[in-house]
């Protein structure tokens, strides 16, 4: 059982909706990204997800974009990525950890090499984006026969036909894009997520978390009532890009997890 799993179980034993925030790793610097990191358990978040910065994003609108690219600027690199996790699990090897990015820089390490160093690091799981289920063999199944979830994302456009491929080898959560289009483009509704994810547990027993377009207290909170949690990337990034001190950054954080824990 991962960290993930056992998350989700103490969640679900108490009557909790998850709250997951996303953050780049080394945006706007390798410190003020580790500060931020280490001190998102204590504002109420149950599942990091740390961003791998990468030159071609295809997911992510413009302002996880510019993160990415200052995170590149200031040298971060998937080798320093890992060297966050490691540092933050010093003091917290509790709270899970999902790296979320794109195939390239795995790739290009090596997924045997990759999978080991990720693991050392204390990485529980990975979203992918960029990994379809055809492509299950590449780093999905490897990824969970060395003990990690591989985290798939759901859309609008996942028909019933597509979703028994999406779940197929789905671990940890279901990621359910709540717009058609880039992270932070519009705003998610909780009218129409609710049908959504209705029908995706219809077919698994794995919780569905969501995220794209959400960006208030209030928005966490209605997710969180049709959902198993809610996702907040973009607008903690464009806290981060404005120059908020970690300070700040982590009581805006506070206020979001309060939210979806409210739903």
């Amino acid at each position: 059982m991962t960290r993930i799993d056992q998350k989700f179980e103490e969640l679900r034993a108490a009557g909790k909706k998850a709250f997951v925030s996303y953050i780049m790793a080394g945006d706007p610097d390798f410190d003020t990204s580790l500060e931020i990191v280490k001190g998102l358990p204590a504002a109420g978040v149950d599942v990091i997800e740390l961003g791998l910065p990468f030159t071609d994003p295809m997911a992510d609108g413009p302002t996880i974009q510019l993160a990415g690219q200052r995170a590149l600027a200031a040298g971060m690199t998937l080798e320093r990525t890992l060297e966050l996790a490691r540092e933050f699990r010093k003091g917290d090897d509790v709270t899970p950890i999902v790296l979320m990015g794109y195939y390239n820089p795995i790739y290009n390490r090596g997924v045997d090499k990759f999978l080991m160093d990720a693991k050392a690091s204390g990485i529980d799981g990975m979203i992918v984006v960029d990994l379809p289920p055809e492509e299950d063999s590449e780093l999905c199944i490897p990824a969970q026969a060395a003990g990690m979830n591989f985290i798939r994302l759901a859309t609008p456009t996942t028909d019933d036909a597509r979703l028994p491929k999406v779940l197929q080898n789905t671990s940890g959560f279901v990621y359910y894009v709540s717009i058609n289009g880039i992270t932070g483009a519009a705003e998610a509704e909780a009218a129409d997520v609710g049908p959504e994810v209705a029908r995706i547990k219809a077919q698994t027993d794995i919780p569905v978390i969501v995220g794209f377009g959400i960006n208030t207290p209030a928005k966490a909170e209605a997710v969180a009532k049709v959902a198993d949690g809610a996702v907040v990337g973009s607008a903690i990034v464009a806290r981060i890009a404005a120059g908020d001190s970690v300070t700040d950054v982590l009581a805006f954080v506070k206020t979001l997890s309060d939210g979806a824990h409210r739903g």
